[in-house]
């Protein structure tokens, strides 16, 4: 159950990251679903598909697609409560990137595989369905320009299994995991630490 709550709670988060691109691109109210929709289940499919998990999740519990309806209606009711979309779309990618990190190492976990291809499931599901609303957006996607934003899947990944080693509780490990990487992607973003360009200026 607490997986679960977690999981509902990414599926939130990048929903409405997803309606916020959509609507800043002017889209119609399907095209806004669906961007809301692969956005919020593009990098769970890709990550069940990987380790044989089918029918993956969302067509096996189809509360994830009422869930995501849901989101779409209440982000567009009330999007102009958000006065500062670039912001609240950063905040919510980033709290959704922090559950499906977690979320995808868990399925990992689960399909006995070792932990550093648990971390490349997390970062699979946290970062594929924003690749799918970028590229849908003809947007370049985040994951693939100078800010952080893999990486610190990468590194709350590999605190997780640190931690594991240690008498925390499990929950408790899973938890601190997901607020690591969402604090660590605040803090790279306030002091603009990036990766380098290798580009070059003539």
């Amino acid at each position: 159950m607490f997986y679960f709550a977690i999981d509902i709670l990414g599926t939130i988060a990048f929903a409405i990251s997803g309606v916020l691109v959509a609507m800043e691109k002017k889209l119609d109210l399907f095209g806004v679903y669906i961007i809301a929709f692969v956005t919020a289940v593009g990098g769970g499919t890709l990550r069940d598909v990987l380790i044989g998990n089918v029918p993956v999740t969302w067509i096996k519990e189809p509360i994830y697609m009422f869930t995501i309806a849901a989101t779409v209606v209440f982000a567009i009711l009330f999007v102009n409560k958000l006065k500062y979309l670039r912001k609240s779309l950063f905040l919510f990618d980033t709290i959704g990137i922090g559950f499906y990190t977690l979320i995808g190492i868990e399925k990992g976990i689960s399909a006995d595989l070792e932990p550093i291809m648990c971390i490349a499931l997390g970062t699979i599901t946290a970062c594929f369905g924003g690749v799918i609303r970028d590229i849908l957006c003809n947007e370049i996607p985040v994951i693939f320009r100078k800010e952080v934003y893999a990486t610190v899947c990468i590194l709350g990944g590999g605190i997780y299994f640190l931690l594991l080693l240690t008498p925390i509780k499990t929950d408790y490990v899973f938890v601190f995991a997901i607020i690591s990487i969402i604090a660590l992607r605040i803090l790279a973003v306030k002091y603009n630490i990036r990766l380098p360009n290798i580009y070059k200026s003539n």
